[in-house]
């Protein structure tokens, strides 16, 4: 008899199996499957060799209750964008609004019409059957369980039986007949009266409204939905918190609210917090959170200084260290850019990652909700990642103090690939060279440089007169002047330019920086690539 080759099954297939038999678990019960898990266990079986293809062989049972899964949970997803869409909730609020239109109506003109008042009775009851049905699938979604669990939903579908079933006796009892019945004139007026209880279904469609509103300004960025919560708020570590900023106000609607935040700080971790608030654009009294709140001026889509991440981080590190419940709280406006680019720092400090690359991709995957879509809510730009960088160098190479100061001087810009990109010749672009929030320098081709168009090679030279000596964290801004019927402006988007980027004078090697597209802001997102092509870059060159 043959004996077959073992064949180790891939980890990935390891991994998958795993998990279908946890939802398998959930499906049929944990009795059940573990009575029978011994006789029908996953096998990774292989068939010939067929280009190594191997397949995951089930029990029939088991196929069948993972079929049933699969369809039931693609039938809810469905479901679920529907009910949970912006649209079908406004669409609820405004039926609310006419719902109590009609009531007012039917009581302000009651016996005037008897075929007025049946087609009011009707409109309402549709109105209520629908509010029915939003409950029904909504409990089909969530499950009767979790749905009644939060005293809102059950509220809320008492007022909706109760309307409806005021709409079905109103709408099935001949009311001309009745008319000669004043006790029963007077009961069911008063049953018209209880509809107007839906008030408060309205203000339970506003709640609903304006979590549908934040969920679209946070995208799929992993949310904090449990104990009566629900806010964009991710736990990177079991002690390191991402969140976006905590607002009041008009802002509130669309953005974690600071009333929810602080109750959820001071519900889970009370006096064993510290928040970071890392905007520099805007802020709120620190006497919300018990005056547990640092504040880093960090502009919007840009970089700390290498030197604040340096003092951030060991803060950081001192605060964890006196309390094994402390935690901390890192936010700027959406919990993404700046707060990956201070969480990976404290990631890589606390040495629970060596590299850049490790820590930005974990913040990736913790902050990034991929139930909802693929969108990746990591750290976005070059800059940012290019920091990360520097730090980890900072920690494993300088003991996790600053490198030695280093001064240089720009000579020259050189832009490869400048073809498309405004007038094509680098004649309509200025620079800026900007050092702790200021300009220190700047250029166009009437001042301070001088451009020359290499039309063989697709590039422009800009070589700089007198620029001063730089150190430490350098920003190098680009603006373009090129509006015209024939030279249209170049797209802007962060920091209102065309493309910029950071770098630390530490680290520069060689006395030249070369930056692809990829590493540039703002190129590197792919709705410029019809202006940038692939071979766009900036090349730096100091002295």
């Amino acid at each position: 008899m043959e004996v077959q080759p073992k064949t180790k099954t891939p980890r990935y297939l390891q991994k998958r199996a795993k998990s279908k038999q946890k939802l398998l678990r959930g499906y049929i019960g944990p009795t059940k499957f573990k009575a029978e898990q011994s006789a029908h266990n996953v096998i990774a079986t292989v068939f010939g060799n067929v280009k190594g293809v191997i397949l995951l062989d089930f029990h029939e049972e088991h196929r069948t209750s993972w079929e049933l899964i699969t369809k039931n949970t693609k039938t809810k997803r469905f479901v679920n964008s529907i009910v949970s869409s912006f649209s079908f909730r406004l669409f609820g609020l405004l039926l609310v609004f006419v719902d109590m239109f009609v009531v007012l109506t039917d009581l302000i003109f009651i016996g005037s019409s008897l075929n007025l008042s049946w087609k009011l009775h009707s409109i309402s009851l549709t109105i209520a059957s629908f509010f029915l049905m939003d409950v029904l699938l909504r409990v089909y979604v969530e499950g009767k369980q979790q749905y009644f669990s939060d005293m809102f939903n059950s509220l809320d579908a008492i007022v909706i039986g109760l309307t409806l079933l005021v709409n079905i006796v109103y709408c099935l009892h001949d009311f001309k007949g009745i008319t000669n019945i004043p006790r029963l004139t007077v009961l069911f007026r008063a049953l018209r009266i209880i509809i107007l209880v839906r008030v408060f279904h309205l203000a339970y469609q506003k709640r609903h409204l304006e979590r549908l509103t934040r969920k679209m300004v946070s995208g799929n960025k992993r949310r904090y939905e449990r104990d009566g919560f629900d806010l964009d708020l991710t736990y990177v570590t079991d002690r390191i918190i991402a969140m976006s900023f905590p607002s009041s106000g008009k802002q509130s609607f669309y953005r974690n609210p600071i009333k929810e935040v602080v109750r959820f700080l001071d519900t889970k971790h009370r006096d064993h917090y510290m928040i970071y608030n890392l905007c520099s654009e805007r802020g709120y009294d620190p006497v919300h959170f018990h005056h547990r709140v640092h504040r880093i001026m960090v502009d919007d889509h840009n970089v700390p200084s290498l030197s604040e991440m340096v003092t951030f981080t060991k803060e950081v590190e001192k605060w964890m260290a006196e309390d094994e419940e402390n935690v901390v709280v890192i936010h700027c406006k959406g919990g993404k850019g700046r707060t990956g680019t201070m969480i990976c720092a404290c990631l890589i400090a606390s040495e629970k990652f060596k590299t850049a690359e490790e820590s930005l991709y974990y913040f990736g995957v913790r902050r990034t909700d991929k139930s909802t879509s693929s969108k990746f809510q990591g750290v976005e730009t070059p800059s940012q990642s290019r920091y990360v960088g520097y730090f980890a160098k900072v920690k494993n190479d300088y003991q996790w103090s600053l490198p030695p100061r280093k001064f240089l001087f720009v000579k020259r810009f050189v832009i490869h690939s400048i073809h498309g990109v405004g007038k094509g010749n680098g004649e309509d672009l200025k620079v800026q060279i900007i050092m702790q929030k200021e300009i220190v320098f700047s250029c166009s081709a009437s001042k301070n440089c001088r451009i020359y168009h290499d039309a063989e090679t697709d590039r422009v030279i800009i070589n700089l007169i007198n620029c001063p000596s730089l150190s430490d964290d350098v920003k190098v801004k680009f603006l373009s002047s090129s509006v015209s019927n024939f030279y249209p402006d170049l797209p802007r988007y962060y920091d209102n330019c065309p493309f910029f980027f950071w770098f630390h004078t530490s680290f520069i090697q060689n006395y030249r920086l070369y930056l692809s597209r990829n590493e540039l802001d703002n190129p590197h997102k792919s709705k410029t690539w019809k202006t940038y092509r692939p071979e766009f870059a900036v090349e730096v060159y100091f002295e």
